[in-house]
């Protein structure tokens, strides 16, 4: 099986870098540095950030250029590309401006606060002619991929069922109060389903026709959606569930054999939260303020890059006609009448960069993107319908969705 994201040659061809700028430098922001460099296809030009301590740390550590606003990035910086890392409720007003500058753009999960900021970021891009990828999204990660390469090959019949399952405790890590707000794109359903609706679309194959779901908001003291359980029905007969439980008392890393989001053994990764207020200690930050600056330092470490063993964002369980598709943390386990095979897939690679691999192909014309901004808007329909149906009580009825357009194999 051909691995994506692993072509050497892919880039042969780059007669010039696309020089790109970041917009927003926290933790989502920092995280696409190595991978931004690692690619020869990219020149990771400036970035965008309001506060003037993060502008000077970004300089200080980088030494690219740093401004205040897009304004004043579009005006004095030389770039072909902008990343919009920025609050949510900003990534209509960024995509629109980078749009209309002529840049192409690759924005952060969730893709917008509402459908309609969402359609008015698609409608840009098809205006201006550039690409609108969204991610980064947890169905980059190399068993995602791989999972849906699997279904392709055919051996294993039609997915029938994709079930995940992630409980971690998003809720209590350092949040700006918008990153709490549904209104703002903020809760669990909208910030982490977005990553859970990808992955089952991705495996399912775009199409999902309705949604039945429940959302929960039960701490009064940090009020927020912060777990939910969603049945996904689709088109072709499909069905998929996805629970998320941010509330920090049960980890689903002890369901992965004891590995982690990004690929790491969990010890590890709890002591350094722990020494930088993360996690349930979080629960303890009482301020804005206190929560801001606990936030600015979990941005610096929070998302690491290469890692020993596959991510795990939870755990996903791939149901088809012949067999069922886990994951490992050296791979993949493959389940069939004939028995148990294991695959092993290549560790160290980090899925930000087929994110920025994605991205290149679509700019360079050498492919389509899986996740243009159509696909994007998919997803966030999904989540807004998760909410809506809890509040309703009855299924909701999908009107924007779009097919898997094209294989993953390279």
């Amino acid at each position: 099986m051909k691995i994506p994201g692993t072509d050497a040659d892919a880039d042969a061809d780059v007669k010039r870098p696309i020089r790109i700028g970041i917009v927003g430098f926290g933790t989502a922001g920092r995280a696409f540095v190595p991978a931004m460099a690692a690619h020869p296809g990219f020149e990771l030009t400036a970035i965008v950030d309001p506060a003037q301590a993060v502008r000077r740390a970004a300089v200080d550590e980088f030494g690219f250029a740093a401004y205040d606003t897009l304004d004043a990035l579009l005006d004095h910086a030389e770039v072909d590309a902008i990343y919009v890392a920025s609050p949510t409720t900003l990534h209509r007003e960024h995509v629109l401006l980078a749009c209309a500058a002529g840049k192409h753009v690759l924005v952060e999960k969730p893709m917008a606060a509402n459908l309609a900021d969402a359609q008015a970021m698609v409608a840009a891009a098809e205006s201006a002619r550039v690409v609108l990828l969204v991610g980064h999204s947890h169905s980059y990660d190399l068993p995602i991929h791989a999972m849906r390469e699997l279904i392709d090959a055919g051996e294993l019949g039609r997915v029938q069922m994709v079930n995940t399952w992630c409980f971690t405790d998003w809720l209590y890590r350092p949040r700006r109060a918008d990153e709490l707000d549904a209104r703002q794109g903020g809760g669990v359903t909208l910030r982490q389903g977005s990553h859970q609706f990808d992955i089952i679309r991705l495996l399912c194959g775009g199409a999902a026709r309705s949604v039945r779901a429940k959302t929960f908001d039960w701490d009064p003291q940090r009020s927020a959606i912060g777990a939910h359980t969603v049945f996904i029905d689709f088109a072709d007969g499909a069905a998929a569930t996805a629970i998320y439980n941010g509330y920090g008392r049960f980890s689903s890393i002890e369901l992965c054999e004891g590995v982690g989001e990004w690929g790491f053994r969990s010890a590890g990764r709890a002591a350094a939260d722990r020494s930088i207020g993360t996690g349930t200690a979080a629960k303890q930050i009482r301020t804005p303020a206190e929560e801001l600056l606990a936030k600015q330092a979990r941005a610096k470490h929070a998302i690491p890059g290469d890692a020993p063993w596959q991510p795990f964002f939870g755990l996903t369980i791939v149901s088809c006609e012949r067999g069922e598709i886990r994951q490992s943390p050296q791979g993949l386990i493959v389940y069939t009448d004939s028995g148990r095979a294991d695959l092993p897939l290549p560790a160290g690679g980090s899925p930000r960069s087929r994110v920025m691999a994605e991205f290149h192909d679509a700019i360079s014309g050498r492919r389509a993107a899986l996740h243009d901004g159509a696909w994007g808007l998919a997803n966030l329909e999904v989540c807004e319908a998760a909410i809506a149906s809890s509040a309703s009580g009855c299924d909701v009825e999908l009107k924007h969705q779009v097919p898997l357009n094209r294989s993953l194999s390279v």
